[in-house]
């Protein structure tokens, strides 16, 4: 999808410490940290580097070897711009293989990727915004189609949200262009936007990869001609095998490649469900590096007892949240979606999920700006602080009364669902948090394990929920997410949330120019996010990478991109 954001399919986690299961408690067990604790938290917010990625020169890394990767969730659809294909598993797996055109630095700076682009530039002076993209004249597809301008095109067909036979994960950008045109040859694209539109870099770069035409300018191609295959590709690796049976993907070096060799002979996905089984398979030195997610204390360890391990740390654009489906039959009134917030203790999950995972326990206040991002103001207000007794009272004036253990309206028995993947441990410990703490408020919640590989198709995506915790894997261009997510009719507005005060604010965010007024737009559309309750955001989330100290320019990257071709072993 492209536009900032990519869902983190239920990336599983171990064993997750209990602490505090004791739900939301009054004000001695508040799970309000103290100003101590805050001190603390800040300081290692501080500490925490951009970028860990043992950083080796390309001349430095050892030409040859494999290197084996594991992902939590094997892809059906790797179309990566299609909702169903918008998962962070799918995106890493295709980085080595599809065009990124612009790339991020740690600091979230964005240059031309020369592998695809000789130029760009971004023109006013006609009194519209037209940015000309200028294709490298040896970029060509792997069935030897050149890359053109008419893949451009073609990204802007299936991503205006003009038809809506197509399935985009986001249109954002996309949807304020007015044309994509030919200049001065095939190899040149220009883009006129009938607004500014201040993110346009993150337009054509990873997660939406650039597409071939022929395979997304249709809607049945867009729908069909990735789904369960790889037709077409370009980059420093290609395609060997993709094994469903073992939902392997293998790469190769693409002898075709016109850009710098990939000092890698073979990169390896392995999908492997489950965080403790993939941090076996590490130990046993099956994987050359593997995540260790937030709620998994003991995976942690263990990736720290492994000889010759370097844990590498980076605060990146990620946070886990809980979604809130305000469609549901239970959730469709504002003030009710507002008690379950007051009634959620977000201080306890977080405690909870982050303990001695080495990372600050800090809540996250914002949806757009993490902790870290200098935009970053705490919009949380009174909706984001625990308050049981609020909860109660805006429960009994929408007519739910407490009767017995649990309200009810009319006969009816106030239930939700809290649907998890089953193969994610922390996921469940989350639930049975917030079970604890809407029981004290008269709501009963029922913790709903579903299949990990069916998480997003069958029932995020579909709107079959109620609350669902899961991450959002950011990108170095935050505001685009407000679009994505939060809009109206957005195939990314899981919660199928509707508001037209934020619809206007969103679109304000969107095509400011001035980068600081860009934040303080962003910002106060954030708070009518808040006030929506349209998602309830715990904390931003953990990157840590447990990888071979011989593994070069790869590990916890940030806002940065990798580059592929450098990835290897000093020895």
């Amino acid at each position: 999808m492209k536009v900032r954001y990519r869902t983190a399919t239920g990336l599983a986690v171990l064993a997750l410490a209990t602490a505090a299961c004791g739900g939301g408690g009054g004000a001695s067990n508040s799970g309000q940290p103290n100003p101590q604790q805050s001190q603390q938290a800040q300081q290692q917010m501080a500490e925490t580097p951009a970028i860990s990625v043992n950083t080796v020169p390309y001349e430095q890394v050892k030409d040859g070897g494999t290197v084996t990767l594991t992902v939590g969730q094997w892809p059906s659809q790797w179309n990566p711009i299609h909702v169903d294909g918008n998962q962070a598993d799918t995106a890493e797996m295709l980085d080595p293989i599809l065009p990124i055109l612009m790339m991020s630095d740690q600091e979230a700076n964005f240059t031309p990727n020369p592998d695809f682009l000789t130029d760009v530039k971004n023109d006013m002076s006609s009194g519209k915004q037209v940015v000309t993209f200028t294709l490298n004249d040896k970029a060509t597809w792997s069935d030897g189609t050149p890359i053109t301008w008419k893949d451009i095109e073609a990204a802007w067909t299936a991503q205006s949200g003009k038809n809506k036979k197509f399935k985009p994960a986001s249109v954002e950008g996309w949807d304020k262009v007015e044309s994509v045109t030919k200049g001065d040859s095939d190899k040149v694209a220009v883009i006129t936007f009938t607004q500014p539109y201040p993110e346009w870099q993150g337009m054509l770069s990873r997660s939406p990869h650039l597409m071939p035409a022929k395979h997304i300018a249709e809607p049945d191609a867009f729908d069909n001609d990735y789904l369960q295959k790889l037709p077409v590709t370009a980059g420093p690796f290609k395609v060997e095998k993709i094994d469903e049976g073992t939902k392997t993907l293998t790469l190769v070096r693409d002898d075709k490649w016109w850009g710098k060799k990939a000092k890698l002979d073979k990169v390896i996905f392995r999908t492997i469900e489950t965080p403790a089984a993939q941090v076996n398979a590490f130990a046993n030195g099956e994987l050359d590096m593997v995540e260790v997610p937030p709620g998994s204390p003991a995976d942690l360890k263990r990736a720290k007892e492994v000889p010759d391990v370097d844990i590498r740390k980076a605060l990146s654009p990620n946070w886990r949240h809980i979604t809130v489906n305000n469609q549901s039959d239970f959730l469709k009134d504002k003030s009710v979606r507002q008690a379950v917030a007051y009634a959620i203790n977000r201080d306890v999950i977080t405690q909870s999920d982050l303990k001695d995972m080495d990372w600050p326990l800090q809540t996250l206040g914002n949806h757009v700006f993490m902790n870290n991002h200098k935009g970053y103001v705490d919009n949380s207000g009174d909706l984001g602080k625990y308050n049981l007794e609020k909860a109660k009272q805006l429960l009994d004036a929408a007519g739910w009364k407490q009767e017995g253990e649990y309200r009810k309206k009319d006969g009816k028995e106030f239930e939700l669902g809290f649907t998890v993947p089953a193969g994610v441990p922390y996921a469940k410990t989350e639930g049975e948090l917030t079970q604890a703490m809407l029981k004290e408020a008269g709501i009963k919640l029922t913790i709903r394990p579903v299949p990990d590989d069916k998480f997003f198709t069958d029932y995020i995506i579909k709107g079959d929920f109620d609350l669902v915790p899961f991450s959002w894997i950011g990108d170095p261009l935050p505001i685009g997410s407000l679009t994505q997510i939060y809009k109206t009719g957005s195939e990314s507005n899981f919660p199928k949330a509707t508001d037209a005060a934020l619809d206007a604010a969103i679109d304000e965010a969107a095509a400011e120019m001035d980068p600081a007024k860009a934040i303080e737009k962003a910002n106060a559309a954030d708070k009518l996010v808040w006030d929506l309750v349209h998602t309830i955001p715990l904390y931003q989330r953990p990157d840590i990478q447990a990888a071979k100290k011989t593994l070069a320019n790869i590990g916890a990257k940030g806002y940065s991109f990798y580059d592929w071709s450098a990835i290897g072993f000093t020895g």
